[in-house]
């Protein structure tokens, strides 16, 4: 592979981490993707070692996203039906209003619905806030197995 492929490959890698930070883009499928081609087209032990390194970082951020997130909620006593709520009203909120629209229907979702089922301000923004601290941690998480399935990659190609 050359260096202006290598370089392409490395911005999709950088697009996929910032697109991860905004939940707009699965960011950690565009950096899995970035690094599997890479590998394919650079082949050897170092490219599928890395490739290795780069899947379990992914996966297991992944799955340990959902497990802090589904465990904040739990003891913040917030259903999934609410989060699900949230969610729809973010991605119509994200037409109406555009660059701020996804989080403030998300917001403004999971308000609502949980005023709906408290029938108490202090409640209802009790758990909105619940919400949002596992939404961040979950950022978090995506964020250091994508930074560090690209930092493998940025070594091998140092290596290289």
């Amino acid at each position: 592979m050359n260096a202006t492929q290598e370089l392409v490959v490395g911005l999709v890698i950088v697009a996929g981490i910032v697109g991860g930070t905004t939940q707009v883009v699965p960011g950690a499928v565009i950096v899995f993707g970035a690094i599997l081609v890479w590998a394919l087209m650079t082949g050897g032990a170092l490219a599928w070692t890395v490739l290795a390194v780069a899947t379990a970082a992914l996966v297991a951020a992944g799955v340990v996203k959902y497990i802090v997130a589904g465990r904040h909620m739990t003891r913040a006593e917030v259903p999934g039906s609410t989060l699900l709520v949230g969610l729809v009203v973010g991605v119509v909120g994200f037409f109406v209003i555009p660059v701020i629209g996804l989080f403030v229907g998300f917001v403004g979702g999971v308000y609502a619905c949980e005023l709906a089922r408290r029938r108490s301000h202090i409640q209802a923004w009790a758990a909105t806030k619940a919400a949002l601290t596992a939404t961040g941690l979950t950022i978090l998480i995506e964020l250091a197995g994508s930074l560090l399935a690209g930092t493998a990659w940025l070594l091998a190609v140092v290596i290289w």
